[in-house]
């Protein structure tokens, strides 16, 4: 697998007509930005714009670029960004293998063989059939990340996906995390308030406010 860049060129995000951050930045395959400050500031904001769903409360301006295609224009699901959130967000409804045939992009062949290696290189073989709510914390973190790169982005963006998690889990999580985005060669965007996940991800840090 061949990643591209994530450019941010010349971004502010305004609210109220107030400007809450800027940024000019080229984040490489496999790295992680980390975007840290006190709640209010615009992290998240950040990443809305990135993804392409900022509320109408806020404007923006700056442009995104993963590699050489412009992203502005186009809608969210056509950008090719992949998001994990502080809860994994699996559907309650569906088995742990339709969760991740949900992602599966139809034009993939054998969607269900892609979906138990998925698991599989999770130590989570034979969990298919599992309903959600029976796994552990750390578990369903492992499923909304499989879930994710099943999807086939060109970019993650983290919205403090690991804060809800216990010490020791956080810890083996968030390392399994970064080892496989660097190794998907996918550049990344963390939002976080913990300076041991910024740490973590290896890559350079800007701190709002």
């Amino acid at each position: 697998m061949s990643g591209v860049c994530l450019t941010l060129k010349d971004i502010q995000i305004n609210l109220n007509g107030k400007p809450l951050l800027q940024i000019n930045t080229c984040i490489e395959p496999g790295a992680t930005l980390t975007v840290m400050g006190p709640s209010g500031i615009g992290k998240s904001s950040l990443l809305a714009y990135v993804a392409g769903f900022l509320s109408s409360d806020f404007s923006a301006s700056g442009e995104i670029f993963l590699g050489d295609c412009c992203l502005n224009d186009l809608p969210a699901e056509q950008r090719g960004i992949g998001l994990l959130f502080q809860d994994p967000l699996l559907f309650p409804h569906l088995s742990v293998a339709q969760n991740l045939l949900f992602a599966v992009p139809r034009r993939v062949s054998h969607r269900r063989q892609q979906v138990d290696q998925a698991l599989e290189a999770v130590g989570l073989k034979g969990f298919g059939d599992r309903d959600p709510a029976t796994l552990s914390g750390g578990q369903k973190a492992r499923v909304a990340l499989q879930r994710l790169l099943l999807s086939q982005p060109k970019a993650v963006l983290l919205d403090e996906p690991f804060s809800r998690l216990d010490a020791h889990l956080r810890q083996e999580i968030r390392q399994h995390v970064f080892q496989t985005l660097q190794q998907a060669e996918l550049p990344s965007i963390l939002v976080t308030h913990d300076a041991e996940d910024a740490a973590a991800s290896g890559g350079p840090v800007m701190t709002l406010g």
